[in-house]
């Protein structure tokens, strides 16, 4: 497997592109009309001829300040195109944002997976290793932005929070508060799924408010809510069922509408992770009809998209709703196929989550023998049974054959979706 760059580019970099056009454009109709007053006051004498220059210089002006940031940005790339190692960091940065972008994807998953496995230490060395300046800066965020994604779908835990780390140190040393920000939001992550649930709070607590302006700040507000849901979750996973659970899954579900209101403009990947955790929070409150209405365009949404990741947990919990109505053998049939995708797409969490709910279902059933089976091969995939006691539950039940449960005691959680890394990558580093 080579480093090039993938066949066609990515959303990221067409949506970039389209930025770029408009930008473009506004600045040819202010040169336009610059020109076409120009010519009338070069034709025209006495006072006329002095207002239709002044017109000008005000045009001109108006030109200037607007094109001043990208002319800024394209001298700085420029500058970084023309020096050894930070050229190097430039051109790493822009593919490893293309192979990100594929990753999950139903066209490149298992490409771009291989990509970040044979490539992740060339990119650690580099946030190592490079000095946080200006005119580094954005590349840095955006490899930090990439391997963030890639550790998710790992989830490797100790990298996403030393990878939070790098990024504050970025934000310190070249004083950019948004950075700062999404540094806080990314360690809060980190903890969350590490356990620690009091910390991510207390961290996603420190990313309140530093940021406070634009769509970066709306993105960044977006993400925060999207993850104090993820915790009001995980808290929900450590309590019975009742009214204390209740209420934290309807804070939870409070916390995805403001993430939806706040969601800076039309973005499909960002209505159907939405989408996707409200049905979470239908699951919890028993009601899988209201999952279903959720689940049904979500997944329609995903496979036009061609985000295999995205499809195969609208279908990993539309089994899960399915398995609350009473009809475990569609339970079954759903998570079949979406164990298929996660493989595809080379997402080992997701698949050893599917195997787990059909090993589950199998313990229910007695079938011990298809369960070991089942159970076994998440565990492999997991490779670290004693953080995830369902499974180290059902496998014991299953390998005694004493005793099986008499129900599947599943929790719909997961991850966040990489919408909002990709989202925040657009306004960041643009």
């Amino acid at each position: 497997m080579t480093s090039s760059e993938p066949e066609k580019p990515g959303k990221q970099e067409r949506r970039r592109g389209d930025i770029l056009g408009i930008s473009a454009l506004a600045a040819a109709l202010l040169s336009g009309l610059a020109g076409d007053k120009l010519s009338q006051s070069i034709d025209s004498t006495g006072w006329i001829k002095v207002a239709g220059i002044s017109l000008t210089i005000v045009l001109a002006l108006i030109w200037a300040v607007y094109n001043a940031p990208v002319g800024l940005r394209r001298y700085r790339r420029w500058r970084a195109g023309t020096a050894g190692e930070a050229g190097e960091l430039h051109r790493a940065a822009e593919e490893v944002e293309q192979w990100s972008v594929s990753l999950g994807s139903d066209a490149g998953g298992l490409a771009a997976a291989e990509w970040f496995q044979q490539n992740e230490p060339r990119l650690r060395e580099l946030l190592a290793t490079e000095k946080a300046e200006d005119d580094s800066a954005d590349d840095l965020a955006r490899i930090c932005d990439a391997l963030e994604t890639w550790y998710l779908r790992r989830h490797d835990r100790p990298a996403l929070l030393k990878l939070s780390e790098l990024l504050a140190a970025v934000a310190e040393g070249c004083g950019r508060r948004e950075l700062t920000e999404l540094a806080a939001a990314r360690a809060a992550t980190a903890y969350r799924l590490m356990g620690d649930l009091e910390t991510a709070s207390t961290r996603l607590g420190h990313s309140d408010n530093v940021a406070t302006h634009g769509r970066t700040a709306a993105a960044l507000v977006t993400r925060r809510h999207v993850e104090r849901a993820l915790l009001h979750f995980a808290r929900a996973e450590q309590m019975p069922a009742g009214g204390d659970r209740d209420e934290v899954v309807q804070n939870a579900r409070e916390h995805l509408d403001d993430a939806r209101l706040h969601r800076p403009g039309p973005d499909l990947a960002g209505e159907v992770a939405i989408q996707l955790n409200l049905a979470i929070t239908h699951l919890y409150q028993q009601d899988p009809e209201g999952a279903l209405d959720q689940l049904r365009p979500a997944a329609a949404r995903a496979s036009v998209a061609g985000d295999g990741s995205a499809h195969a947990h609208a279908l990993e919990l539309t089994g899960i709703a399915a398995w609350m109505q009473r009809s475990p053998q569609e339970a079954k049939r759903w998570w079949q196929q979406a164990e298929h995708l996660y493989a595809e797409v080379d997402e080992p969490e997701g698949r050893a989550r599917c195997l787990q709910h059909l090993g589950s279902a199998e313990v229910v059933a007695n079938r011990l023998d298809n369960a070991r089976a089942y159970l076994e091969q998440s565990a492999a995939l997991r490779g670290d049974t004693p953080t995830h006691p369902l499974l180290t539950r059902y496998l014991k039940a299953a390998r005694d054959s004493i005793d099986p449960p008499t129900t599947l005691d599943e929790s719909p959680h997961r991850t966040p979706k990489n919408w909002l890394h990709r989202l925040l990558t657009r306004l960041l580093h643009r």
